[in-house]
Parts: structure tokens; sequence; C-alpha cells
């Protein structure tokens, strides 16, 4: 037994076995550390693909989405490249794009639906006008206006006597959007700012032009007046004018506007 352990003392103590030793360990460690980084590199990653050719403003459904694996580094070095169905699903093909058959997804090439043009106006009812109101944050209350509430309008204005008239002139209409000043939605991830500077409502053409006289008159001013989640709850799609004539008739006379239609 001893003279076993004195063999393996002059072994371990002679430098060119050191040395072996320390060459073997080295090669051994650079060999692990390849063997995983090649693993990592070749991981395959399952991203989503278009199954078919899809052209611009085309709604990407779950039927138009494949799957296929491709390595993580090439996930890794495709700047804006879309790597979950869930980013797809639900987005519209940019207006100047065109995803091929089998193509990949970019986030360059893709809008949310809030960002396309028309999205305000798709779903009007004939008779039907877009009006936007000027607001700023005091006057949404510190933008606790959302999409889809119903709210009601009221003007302030002064009587020829400098008496200040405030006056219902709107109620139960429904806000399609609140914007920046860049027309982007406040609610959304695409507005840096989250400040809102217009309200989005339709309203049926002859209360158009009624709210579009009351805007461009001057000492004239229109702001918007939220209620509880039950009116919001009881709203319809109805916009309801509940001006009085007289208040309607001062907006007429005071506007230069002309109507001929």
């Amino acid at each position: 037994m001893g003279n076993l352990s004195n063999s393996l003392k002059r072994f371990l103590g002679n430098k060119n076995t050191v040395t072996l030793l320390g060459i073997i360990i080295g090669v051994l460690v650079i060999l692990v550390g390849y063997t995983w980084r090649v693993r990592q590199a070749i991981d395959p990653q399952t991203i989503p693909v278009a199954k078919e050719e899809l052209k611009g403003n085309t709604l990407i459904t779950q039927e138009h989405v494949g799957r296929i694996e491709v390595s993580k580094t090439m996930v890794d070095n495709t700047p804006n490249l879309v790597t979950n169905q869930s980013q797809v699903i639900g987005k519209y093909v940019a207006y100047d794009s065109k995803i091929p058959k089998g193509g990949l997804f970019y986030t360059t090439e893709l809008m949310a639906p809030e960002q396309r043009p028309n999205y305000i106006t798709e779903d009007i009812e004939r008779g039907y006008t877009v009006f936007s109101l000027p607001v700023n944050m005091h006057t949404t209350y510190g933008n606790s206006i959302m999409p889809d509430d119903y709210i009601d309008l009221f003007i302030s204005t002064t009587n020829e006597d400098g008496k200040v008239i405030v006056a219902e002139i709107i109620e139960s209409i429904k806000v399609k959007d609140v914007r920046d000043e860049e027309g982007k939605s406040v609610n959304s991830k695409l507005s840096e700012s989250g400040i809102p500077a217009e309200l989005i409502f339709a309203v049926p053409d002859d209360v158009f032009l009624l709210l579009y006289r009351a805007s461009k008159i001057g000492g004239m001013s229109i702001f918007p007046v939220p209620r509880n989640k039950a009116y919001t709850e009881d709203g319809d799609q109805r916009v309801n004018l509940v001006a009085k004539e007289s208040l309607i008739e001062l907006i007429n006379s005071r506007s230069d506007l002309t109507y001929s239609g």
C-alpha cells in the first residue's frame, strides 16, 4: 500500500505529468464549452410563418398562420422578426407590404387595427359623420374618458349681456376613440405621450353641422361631461340632440357658415 502511495506521489510530482494533465483538462473544458455554445446556437425556435400570400391591408387570422423551426442564432440576429403567433393574429398587413407564402413576419410589415387610416370611418352608419372634438388632460378629467364610453356634450358661451350660458346640447354620445396630437390612440402602445388631444364621435349629419358651427364661433366652447358606468351600459347607438330651440337658434345666428346640400 505504501509503495502504491509513493508511486502516485512521484507520478503527480513529475512536471511532465502535471503539464499533460493540464492540457487534457484544458481540452475537455474547451470541448464542453464549445459543445454547449453550438447547442445554444442551433437550439430550434418555433416562429410564425405565412401559409399563403398576404396582401396589404389583409386582416391576419389563425388560418393564415403556420409555424416553422429556425435556429436561435437566426432569431437573435434578425431585427424586427416576430417570434410569437399572438403578435401576428389580429394585426393587418401594412398597406405598402406583401408577405409571400412561407414568408416570415416582421413588425415593420404589420399594423394594429387602430393604425389603419380608415379605422374610425369603416363601420359608420349611412347618414353619420365623424366629428373630432379638441380636448386636453383637464377637459377629459385626467384622461378618464375611454373609447366606447357614453358621455354628454355641453356648450359654454355668453349672451349679449355678458352672462355665461351653459347648456347641454347632446346626450348619450359614444366615444369611438381618444387620440393624442399625433392622431394615435392614447390607450394603445402606439401613443408615446398618452395625452388626449381629441375625442372622436360619429354623429348624424345634422348634428355634425350644428357641432361644427358651434366649434367655429369665437367665445363658444364645447366640452364633454362623462357619466357613470351604468350610463354607458344603458347607452345605445342613437345620439340624442337635447339642445333647446333657443340654443340652436343662437348657434345658427352667430355662425357665418352656410350649408348647401
